[in-house]
C-alpha cells in the first residue's frame, strides 16, 4: 500500500468513526432493519400460508361434518407426534417467553411445522382452538434461526424473539401496532424493553405488509353505534370491564386446572387428546351444531349485529378449555375474542350500552385480562374498531386487567411490576411460581 493510499485509508477510517460518533444509533438501526426485513418477509409469508390453510380446513370441515367423529383419532396422532418427536417444543408459547427471560439453545426449527400441522389437524377435525399460538410459535422458530448467521448474543436474541412475536401476532390478526406492543408487553408484566421497540414495530409492520401482499384475508369488524362520552356510559363501561376481568380470570384458572387433571388422570400423553376429542365430538353431535368449535368467526361477527344469548360465551369456554387442555394445538386468543364478544353482546341485557360496542369491548378486554397486556389490547381495539370507541375500549381493558388478578394463560409470564400493592411481593415471579 502506497503512502497516498495509507493516508486516504486513515482519513476514511477517521471520518467513518466521526460519522458514527455523531449518529450512534445508525449501526443499531441498520442491523435491526436488515433483520426485521428478513423476519417480516419470512413470518408474513408463513402467516399468509397458515391463514389460507386454516380457511380451507374450516370450509372443508363445515361441508363434511362427519369428520368431527374422527377428532379422537386426530388427537391421538397429534399426541404421538409431540410425545415421540416434539417434547422439546411442546411448551409452545411458554417456551418463547422463557427464552426471552433466559435465552438458552436456539429454538428448534421443527416447532414451526409441528405446530402448523397440529393446528390444521385440530381445526380440520373440529377442535375449538385459535391461531395466535401457532403464529407466534412459527414466528419464533423461524426467526431464531437467524441468531447464528447474525452472531447475536443473549441480549440480542431476546430482542430477536420479541420482534418475532410482534411479527407473528401483527400479521395473523392484521394489527401490526397491537402486535408490536403485545410482544413488548407480554413476557414481563408492568415493564417494557425499550431497546426492542424499533425491531418489534419494524418486524410487525413488514410482516403485516407481506401477509397482505399474499392476499391473505383478515376479518373486518364494525361497531354501528358509539354513544357520546358521558358519566353514565363510563360507569357502564366500568361495570362491563369488571365482568370481563372475572371472565378472563376464570378462563385462565380453568384451563390450567383442566390441563392438570388430564395430566394426573391420563399418564400416557397421546391418550389425553383422545379423551378430549371424544368429549368434544360427542358434545357437537349431541347439540347438533358446530357453533362452538373452530375459530368461531361467524359467531363473533354475529355478536356485533345482534344480541348474543347468555350461554354462548360459557359454551365456547368449555369447548376451548377441553380442546387445548387435552393437548390439541392452536391458540387461546381467538376463542377469547369469541368469549369476550359474545359475553359483551349478552351483557346488553343488563347494561344499557349498544351491544355492538359491548361486543367490541369484550373482544379485547377479556384478552387483556387473560394475557395481562392492556396496552396492546387498547391498540388492537382502535385498529379493529376505530378510534371513536377508543375510550370505552381503554376503560374495559384497564378494568379487566386489574380485576383478573394473579392469573394468566401463559405460565412463564413474569411479573415485572405488580398490578397493585397487594401483589408487590410477587415481583420477578412467573405465574407457574404463584
Amino acid at each position: 500500500m502506497s503512502k497516498k493510499q495509507r493516508t486516504l485509508h486513515r482519513k476514511a477510517v477517521f471520518y467513518t468513526q466521526l460519522f458514527f460518533r455523531k449518529y450512534p444509533a445508525l449501526p443499531y438501526i441498520s442491523k435491526w432493519l436488515c433483520i426485521s426485513i428478513l423476519i417480516g418477509g419470512l413470518v408474513g409469508t408463513a402467516s399468509a400460508g397458515f391463514l389460507q390453510s386454516l380457511e380451507w380446513a374450516t370450509q372443508f370441515r363445515e361441508s363434511h361434518i362427519w369428520l368431527i367423529a374422527l377428532l379422537p383419532v386426530a388427537g391421538f396422532l397429534i399426541g404421538l407426534l409431540y410425545h415421540y418427536y416434539g417434547k422439546d417444543v411442546e411448551a409452545g408459547n411458554n417456551l418463547l417467553i422463557d427464552n426471552i427471560h433466559n435465552p438458552k439453545e436456539i429454538i428448534p426449527f421443527k416447532m414451526a411445522p409441528f405446530v402448523y400441522l397440529g393446528t390444521i389437524v385440530t381445526h380440520f377435525f373440529g377442535g375449538s382452538a385459535g391461531r395466535e399460538g401457532t403464529a407466534l410459535q412459527m414466528a419464533g422458530a423461524i426467526a431464531d434461526q437467524l441468531s447464528k448467521p447474525f452472531k447475536l448474543d443473549k441480549s440480542e436474541r431476546k430482542i430477536l424473539l420479541i420482534a418475532a412475536i410482534a411479527a407473528g401476532f401483527g400479521s395473523i390478526f392484521g394489527t401490526p401496532l397491537a402486535g408490536a406492543v403485545f410482544a413488548l408487553e407480554v413476557f414481563l408484566i408492568g415493564r417494557i424493553r425499550y431497546n426492542a421497540i424499533f425491531p418489534a414495530f419494524a418486524s410487525a409492520i413488514l410482516a403485516d405488509l407481506t401477509t397482505n401482499l399474499w392476499n391473505a384475508k383478515h376479518t373486518h369488524y364494525h361497531i354501528d353505534l358509539i354513544p357520546k362520552l358521558e358519566f353514565l356510559p363510563i360507569v357502564y363501561s366500568i361495570l362491563a370491564g369488571i365482568a370481563f376481568g372475572i371472565c378472563a380470570a376464570g378462563f385462565s384458572r380453568m384451563i390450567h386446572w383442566t390441563g392438570s387433571v388430564f395430566k394426573s388422570k391420563i399418564k400416557y400423553p397421546p391418550f389425553r387428546p383422545v379423551v378430549g376429542g371424544i368429549i368434544v365430538a360427542l358434545a357437537v353431535f349431541a347439540m347438533g351444531t358446530t357453533r362452538y368449535i373452530g375459530l368461531g368467526i361467524p359467531v363473533i361477527l354475529e355478536s356485533f349485529k345482534q344480541q348474543s344469548p347468555l350461554y354462548d360465551f360459557a359454551l365456547k369456554m368449555v369447548f376451548t378449555i377441553v380442546t387445548l387442555s387435552a393437548g390439541f394445538k392452536g391458540g387461546e386468543v381467538t376463542p377469547l375474542f369469541f368469549i369476550g364478544a359474545t359475553l359483551g353482546s349478552a351483557l346488553s341485557l343488563f347494561i344499557p350500552l349498544p351491544f355492538g360496542l359491548l361486543a367490541g369491548m369484550g373482544f379485547v378486554a377479556v384478552f387483556a385480562g387473560a394475557t395481562n397486556t392492556p396496552l396492546a389490547c387498547m391498540l388492537m381495539g382502535i385498529e379493529l374498531f376505530g378510534a371513536e370507541s377508543g375510550v370505552y375500549i381503554a376503560i374495559a381493558c384497564v378494568v379487566s386487567y386489574l380485576l383478573s388478578g394473579r392469573n394468566s394463560i401463559y405460565t412463564k409470564q413474569k411479573i415485572g411490576e405488580a398490578k397493585n400493592r397487594r401483589y408487590e411481593s410477587d415481583g420477578g415471579k412467573s405465574f407457574s411460581d404463584l
